[in-house]
Protein backbone atom coordinates (compact mmCIF):
# COMPACT_ATOMS: atom_id res chain seq x y z
CA UNK A 1 0.00 0.00 0.00
CA UNK A 2 1.23 3.47 -0.87
CA UNK A 3 0.01 7.03 -0.30
CA UNK A 4 0.36 9.71 -2.99
CA UNK A 5 1.13 13.37 -2.39
CA UNK A 6 -2.60 14.17 -2.70
CA UNK A 7 -3.39 11.74 0.15
CA UNK A 8 -4.89 8.89 -1.89
CA UNK A 9 -4.06 5.40 -0.56
CA UNK A 10 -3.87 2.55 -3.06
CA UNK A 11 -2.11 -0.71 -3.75
CA UNK A 12 0.50 -1.08 -6.46
CA UNK A 13 2.24 -4.13 -7.89
CA UNK A 14 5.49 -2.23 -8.30
CA UNK A 15 7.42 0.30 -6.29
CA UNK A 16 10.33 1.47 -8.52
CA UNK A 17 13.88 1.38 -7.14
CA UNK A 18 12.76 0.03 -3.78
CA UNK A 19 16.00 -1.94 -3.45
CA UNK A 20 18.19 1.18 -3.24
CA UNK A 21 16.94 2.03 0.24
CA UNK A 22 15.92 5.29 1.83
CA UNK A 23 19.49 6.37 2.67
CA UNK A 24 20.44 6.81 -0.95
CA UNK A 25 17.54 8.49 -2.78
CA UNK A 26 14.81 9.08 -0.21
CA UNK A 27 11.60 7.23 0.60
CA UNK A 28 9.34 8.51 -2.20
CA UNK A 29 8.90 7.33 -5.79
CA UNK A 30 6.92 8.53 -8.81
CA UNK A 31 3.92 6.31 -9.55
CA UNK A 32 0.72 7.04 -11.51
CA UNK A 33 -2.11 7.48 -9.01
CA UNK A 34 -5.31 5.67 -10.10
CA UNK A 35 -7.54 8.22 -8.32
CA UNK A 36 -6.22 11.42 -9.89
CA UNK A 37 -4.48 9.83 -12.95
CA UNK A 38 -1.28 11.86 -12.46
CA UNK A 39 2.29 10.93 -11.71
CA UNK A 40 2.65 11.56 -8.01
CA UNK A 41 5.34 11.13 -5.41
CA UNK A 42 4.28 8.14 -3.27
CA UNK A 43 5.53 6.63 -0.02
CA UNK A 44 4.91 3.22 1.52
CA UNK A 45 2.32 3.10 4.31
CA UNK A 46 1.81 0.52 7.02
CA UNK A 47 -0.62 -2.30 6.19
CA UNK A 48 -2.39 -2.10 9.57
CA UNK A 49 -5.28 0.31 9.83
CA UNK A 50 -5.50 1.01 6.08
CA UNK A 51 -8.72 0.17 4.24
Amino acid sequence: MVRCAAGHVFGTARFPLRQLGTDRIGPGRLVRCPRCARLRNVVLVAQTGVR
